[in-house]
């Protein structure tokens, strides 16, 4: 009994110890003007390939950029479909959609896929692009927001883009939608009671005004402190760069 209690007083203790190391390299960094805040706007679509391996270049490039620094990061996920209209009747086939999208024959299509495939294994991905199923992505998005309210926004995004591109699950079929959000930590009627009501229409809504009114025409697009932009699934380094340069110009800027 008093091992165990020993065990669970040194436990605490270490925690404390680390969280009041934390705020004391928090408040020098403050004090000497180096601490950096980086708010990233990202604009993508759950029915986008490319948005799914520019999320992991950027977190893998924060990964890097994260080392040995006293950075606070924020990402916020913004809605964008790609096309708002579509609603494919079930059993469509997404190779054959690709092909007559762009006025061209399968065997095109297949090797775009084929190269998407390799591009996303380069990021870590297993994409299966010929288990892929059209479907609209207006619901996925309003659970998006859902998540965010909750703190998991990130969660529900990456499951969400894992079941579309790796497992091959309609992504706007309601028992995929609420086994996504259940698996993540979402209360399963708090889901239900969003997926039967319009909550969260007009949040996906106003994303998509702010990209028409930035101009963004195309996903995924990032926005780095309301100030500086990256459009496409650039490669790591670049994210990289960016990072770099926004932190060495905050340093600066707080040290003037």
């Amino acid at each position: 009994m008093v091992g165990n209690f020993n065990n669970l007083y040194l436990k605490t203790f270490s925690k404390l110890l680390e969280v009041v190391v934390s705020f004391i390299l928090i408040k020098n960094a403050l004090l000497k003007g180096r601490f950096v805040m980086i708010k990233i706007e990202v604009w993508s679509d759950v029915n986008c390939p490319f948005c799914y391996i520019g999320k992991r270049h950027l977190e893998n490039a924060l990964k890097k950029f994260l080392k040995n620094k006293l950075v606070k990061i924020e990402v916020e996920w913004k809605s964008f479909e790609l096309d708002p209209n579509t609603n494919p009747p079930k059993g469509a086939d997404n190779t054959e959609r690709l092909a007559l999208k762009y006025g061209k024959d399968r065997a095109w299509a297949e090797q775009m896929n084929q190269n998407m495939t390799k591009m996303a294994r380069s990021a870590g991905l297993d994409f299966h692009l010929d288990k892929v199923i059209p479907a609209n992505s207006f619901n996925a998005h309003r659970l998006i927001h859902l998540a965010k309210l909750h703190g998991l926004q990130n969660q529900m995004k990456e499951k969400l883009l894992s079941f579309k591109f790796i497992e091959g699950k309609d992504i706007s079929a309601p028992n995929v939608l609420r086994e996504a959000a259940v698996s993540i930590g979402l209360d399963h009627q708090e889901v239900q009671t969003v997926l039967e009501s319009d909550q969260f229409a007009q949040d996906v809504r106003h994303d998509e005004e702010q990209a028409g009114a930035l101009g963004i025409r195309g996903v995924p697009f990032f926005i780095f402190n309301k100030e500086h932009s990256i459009s496409g699934a650039q490669p790591e380094e670049v994210f990289l760069a960016m990072l770099e340069d926004l932190s060495d110009f905050q340093v600066a800027k707080n040290l003037e």
